[in-house]
This record gives structure tokens, sequence and C-alpha cells, in this order.
């Protein structure tokens, strides 16, 4: 039985939210799909497009999972099913909307999804890589994307400043789209650059999850990735393309005391063995992650970067 069969069995017999929850996990698990994108199962991804589906919040979805839904209602359920199995596309560029430390971000194909473990730095306020609990007055979010990265770190430090640089004027849409949303246009700005063409003066904190896929990962990808922006993925054979380049110019555009924050993934094996002599900080995630690394300002005053 296809899945249209499935999709028609499901629409006349089932009733309930619950039923489509269930159906829906049962059809996905079946269908053997990738889950990554701000999700790691395939209760979380059902139970995300069935309340996009009949327009509820998800936390009202599961409080009323008894609630009968209409053949209408069940059809949608169906429909938005049927592009996450058969196209293989996420759920948060089914449903535009992505979560980062517990805020909604507009989302699309013109940006990654945001999963970054940055996440758990920026809530702890980069706890203890900032010197002496110093509050930044100026943040960069460097290939900043939907500018989650960013936007959420304004979130977290109220007095501060926060540049999104980014090299896509299509990602860049989607980040004002986000400043406006999280009414933060007086404190965030987004400006297109080619890496830190656009930056000036000084930043406390420079963070970055660039495009860190190395060749090898970026042939092997699950096809869910092939419908995010390869710019914002692939960097080169061993995935720090961009990387050698910020290591270099990051230090003249960090205060005396201040972090560059990097994520790097899976290429953090090349990035060590290319750096031996430079410090990186490696922090531990409780909720899951690695690939990230903390240097000090003072770090990158080495002749061996230039």
């Amino acid at each position: 039985m296809d899945f249209q069969q499935h999709a028609d069995d499901a629409i006349a017999q089932l009733r309930t939210i619950e039923d489509m929850l269930r159906w829906a996990v049962s059809q996905m698990s079946a269908a053997n799909l990738y889950y990554g994108h701000g999700t790691d199962n395939p209760w979380d991804d059902a139970l995300q497009l069935v309340a996009h589906a009949i327009h509820l919040p998800w936390r009202h979805a599961v409080e009323q999972k008894t609630a009968r839904l209409t053949s209408q209602e069940r059809e949608a359920i169906v429909n938005l099913l049927d592009v996450r199995i058969n196209q293989r596309v996420p759920v948060p560029y089914i449903t535009g909307i992505a979560w980062f430390c517990g805020r909604a971000y507009f989302v699309d194909e013109r940006v990654l999804i945001p999963r970054s473990p940055i996440a758990e730095l920026i809530k702890t306020s980069f706890t203890p890589y900032l010197p002496g609990g110093k509050a930044p007055q100026r943040i960069l979010d460097l290939c900043a994307g939907s500018g989650c990265i960013g936007i959420a770190c304004a979130h977290q430090f109220l007095e501060a400043h926060v540049d999104l640089l980014d090299i896509s004027f299509d990602a860049l849409e989607v980040a004002e789209d986000n400043i406006q949303a999280h009414d933060l246009s007086d404190r965030v700005v987004a400006l297109q650059s080619d890496l830190f063409s656009a930056a000036s003066g000084k930043y406390d904190i420079i963070v970055s999850n660039p495009p860190y896929v190395d060749a090898d990962d970026m042939a092997c990808l699950p096809e869910e990735f092939q419908h995010e922006p390869e710019l914002a993925l692939a960097a080169g054979e061993d995935g720090l393309d961009l990387v050698h380049i910020m290591l270099r110019e990051a230090r003249q555009y960090l205060t005396d005391d201040g972090i560059l924050v990097l994520e790097v993934g899976n290429s953090y094996p090349a990035l060590q063995a290319a750096y031996p002599n430079l410090p990186f900080v490696w922090p531990k995630f409780e909720h899951g992650g690695h690939g990230i690394c903390v240097l000090r300002a003072q770090d990158l005053d080495t002749d061996f970067l230039k």
C-alpha cells in the first residue's frame, strides 16, 4: 500500500488529534526519515506538523488530543505529512517557523534551520568564558543566516548592540524579518558582508556558525539537507575555507578581553590539526552537541595566524 492509500484510509477512518499524531509517527517511522533540524524523533516532528495544520500551538494540541477533527483538518495534516515524507522537506521549512533559545524565528529555504548548540552558551551568558562577568556592549553574529544567534544574544544581553553579517542578500531578508518580529530594530542591524568586510569597530563577542561541512560529508548528507542553501553548508575539502580567514582577521575586531565563539561541527579534528598551538576551549553541552570552540582575543595575537 502506497502513501496515498494510507492517507485516504487515515482521512476516512481516524478522528482525533491523538489518532492523527499516532498515524503520522507510524508513517514517518516507516519512511526512515532523517531528524536533526530542531527535532531528533518522529513524535516531535509529527506534533509540529499536526499542530500547524490545525492552527493550534503544539502545547494546545497535546492538551486537546482527544478533540475530533473535521475531514478537512485531517486532509490538511495528510498533505503536510506528504511533503515531509515524499519530498524529505524538514518540518521548519514546512511550517515556516523554527525555535531557538526558546523563541520562534521565521525560516525558509533561503537560510539554514536554527539548531546550533551555541544556544546553550547564550542561555548561560557565555559563562565562564566572558572575563569578570562583564556585560558585552557590542556583539557580532558572523555568517548570521536567519539571525537567530545574534537576536538571541540581544535578548540575553539587554544593553548590547548586535550586528548580523552575511554574504547572502536572501538570508539577510529573512534576518530582517526576524529583527522586526522580535522588535529589536533599535539594537540589531543586518548588513551584507563578505565575512568581516562590513564590520566596524570592536566587539566584545564574535559568534559564528559559518559554513563548515567538508567535501566528504557534503557528498553523503541526508536528503533533508539538500533543501538548505549549499552556500551555508559547504566549506571546501576540510570544511575550513572560511574559518582560516576568520581566525586570521578576528583579532582586529575584538576588544582586548573579547572572545570568539566558533562552530565547526565535524570539522573540529581538521581545525585542531591545522592550528596545534591555538589553545582552543571546547565546551561540553548538557543537551548535546559538539564542535564549538572558544578563543580569547589574546589567543589570536599569534604570528602563525598572519
